[in-house]
């Protein structure tokens, strides 16, 4: 993170709430030595009287989804500063799904939430301040900064860094997806090495998250529409000039939100919630939404079951076709007027509680009305359909229950609408044992594949599978092909793809007692996952099975995969946010 230029202040008196954190440490004859800290920093008279700004700022040379934040936040740091505010930028973590995905570095990237979450509320709580802007940019940035901004109750505004251009390849467009899926591709005889290294050097050109409709533009388009971020705000891309026009409005917001008293709790409820799982449903988001938007909602102490995601996706239909069940990626959407032009349709389909409140002080109807986006039918976007004339009549979240996972199990539809599979399992006991049978070719149409250990505490950490299932995608099998774990997929996950399952197996679930040919179901039109077992026969071979050792006993892993809850409950490890302790 680079060391940002002290603020410039032309004269003049600031108003400054008197009930500010930051007045513990700046007011008074007693704060002398703690003024004589900020005067080091080359804050004057002026900043001091002004409410203090955190610039939560997770830049990093690990992932091009944040190499650009410096930029990014300086941007929203000179914004606060014309404001009124006094900015603080301060730095925090973060992992990179892509680069750690398939290997043992990604149990780290679900830890890694909960740590910007924990580092964040620290320096906020820390530094007494006053309002935050919180950036993000790979995936789990997004849900941290919110998860932090929630239990400070701080005025924040959530600043999204934008996602990446496509690349191009042999004439279209592409994507890291096409790139994992390559891999599978070559394994499979049907694409040779020099064509998926001629994909791998053209995929990323540059700067931002993932560009498809993955974990990363899930949560920033959430952002919008849950009320942490203005509308029209998560699909400029990285490396457009919008991108720090946005910066510099979330700026500006956050010393008004500060000025207006205007808190996470004053505008987060039920229906923001509800709201955010029609957007996340009707545009095909990631599944990892899930467990983020149970972690946010149990932070803020309201009431989300796993299983309202089908009520919600029951009446909201699939009306966008991305990345990675479609074509088109979120600059696309950025080119038609963003995700507002959704949240419009669904709010005329009375999809959307349009007095759901949002940081700008606006409920989400009248930000919509004071855009004025276009219609959905009045744009040229062939991958953009109305509620009326949907892809699919329900949306693309789906939550299956059954005796092997009887707290839900999550599956996104990105093809066939009514998947439905018996068979034989072919259990796996990680990750890498279920890629080495993939690779090595031997996955046919119709099999099933079990993968466990690797939930939340069991990995730890809820690794994502995306090697996994972009290999049996590559190969030809992304509808033929069932695959489950407990832990998690990737949002550019496609196909038969089922995870969350929980109980996890670490915890004793069901799928703890599968052995190699145990008939699996898989209703997707009945939400069913079950196995053909009694429960008494799952019941004898868990307790033959025992608990097994953890697999870190010591270090980060080994600390939170102690302190991790349920998938089903958000996987949080804050004490106050879990719902069974």
């Amino acid at each position: 993170m680079s060391q940002q230029e002290p603020p410039e202040r032309e004269s003049g008196d600031r108003q400054k709430p008197d009930d500010l954190p930051s007045n513990e440490v700046t007011e008074g004859v007693e704060r002398a030595p703690h003024r004589a800290m900020f005067r080091a920093m080359g804050y004057d008279d002026e900043d001091l009287s002004s409410p203090m700004i955190g610039v939560a700022n997770p830049a990093a040379d690990i992932t091009p989804c944040n190499v650009h934040l410096d930029d990014v936040a300086q941007a929203a740091y000179d914004a606060v500063d014309d404001a009124g505010g006094m900015p603080i930028e301060f730095g925090t973590i973060t992992i990179s799904d892509a680069i750690s995905m398939g290997t043992e570095g990604m149990k780290a990237s679900l830890v890694s939430r909960e740590v910007i979450a924990d580092s964040v509320e620290l320096v906020s709580f820390g530094e007494r301040m006053d309002g935050l802007v919180t950036i993000g940019g790979c995936d789990k940035n997004m849900p941290g900064m919110m998860m932090a901004a929630i239990r400070t109750d701080l005025p924040s505004v959530f600043l999204y860094g934008g996602s990446i251009m496509p690349g191009e390849h042999d004439g279209r467009e592409v994507t890291i997806q096409n790139v994992f899926e390559g891999v599978g591709a070559v394994a499979d005889g049907e694409m040779s090495e020099d064509e998926l290294d001629d994909l791998e050097r053209n995929a990323c050109p540059g700067a931002g998250s993932c560009g498809g409709m993955f974990t990363a533009n899930t949560m920033a388009s959430i952002s919008e529409t849950i009320g942490f971020a203005p509308l029209g705000s998560s699909s400029p891309p990285a490396e457009d000039d919008d991108r720090y026009e946005v910066a510099r409005e979330s700026g500006e917001l956050a010393v008004e939100a500060v000025q207006e008293g205007r808190k996470p709790s004053d505008f987060l409820s039920r229906e923001s919630f509800e709201n955010a799982i029609s957007l996340q449903v009707a545009v095909g988001g990631s599944t990892n939404a899930v467990l983020h938007l149970l972690a946010m909602a149990a932070e803020a102490g309201i009431e989300l079951d796993v299983k309202d995601f089908n009520e919600i996706s029951a009446r909201t239909p699939k009306i966008a076709n991305l990345q990675p069940g479609g074509e088109r990626v979120m600059n696309d959407l950025h080119e038609v007027g963003g995700v507002p032009v959704v949240l419009r349709e669904l709010l005329e389909a009375d999809l959307l509680h349009g007095d759901a409140l949002t940081v700008t002080g606006e409920t989400i109807a009248e930000a919509i009305e004071r855009l004025d986006p276009a219609a959905i039918e009045d744009v040229d976007a062939d991958f953009l359909h109305t509620v009326d004339d949907p892809i699919h009549e329900r949306g693309a979240i789906r939550i299956l229950t059954g005796n092997l996972a009887p707290e839900g199990a999550v599956i996104k539809i990105t093809g066939e609408d009514h998947l439905h599979h018996e068979g034989p399992v072919r259990i796996f006991e990680d990750e890498e044992t279920a890629m080495q049978y993939v690779q090595e070719g031997h996955v046919e149409s119709g099999d099933v594949i079990g993968i466990r250990n690797e939930g939340p505490k069991g990995g730890p950490g809820m690794r994502e599978m995306l090697g996994v299932t972009s290999a049996v995608a590559g190969q030809g099998h992304a509808e033929d092909v069932a695959l489950f774990t407990d832990g998690r997929f990737s949002g550019a996950t496609r196909g038969f793809s089922i995870g969350h399952v929980a109980p996890e197996a670490f915890d004793g679930g069901p799928i703890a007692a599968l052995e190699d040919g145990d008939t699996i179901t898989i209703d997707i039109d009945n939400l069913e996952m079950s196995v053909d077992l009694s429960d008494e026969e799952i019941e004898r071979r868990i307790e033959e099975r025992g608990q097994p050792e953890p697999n870190y006993t010591n270090g980060v892993l080994a600390k939170y995969g102690q302190q991790f809850d349920s998938a089903a409950n958000g996987a949080v490890t804050n004490p106050g946010a879990k719902r069974n302790d």
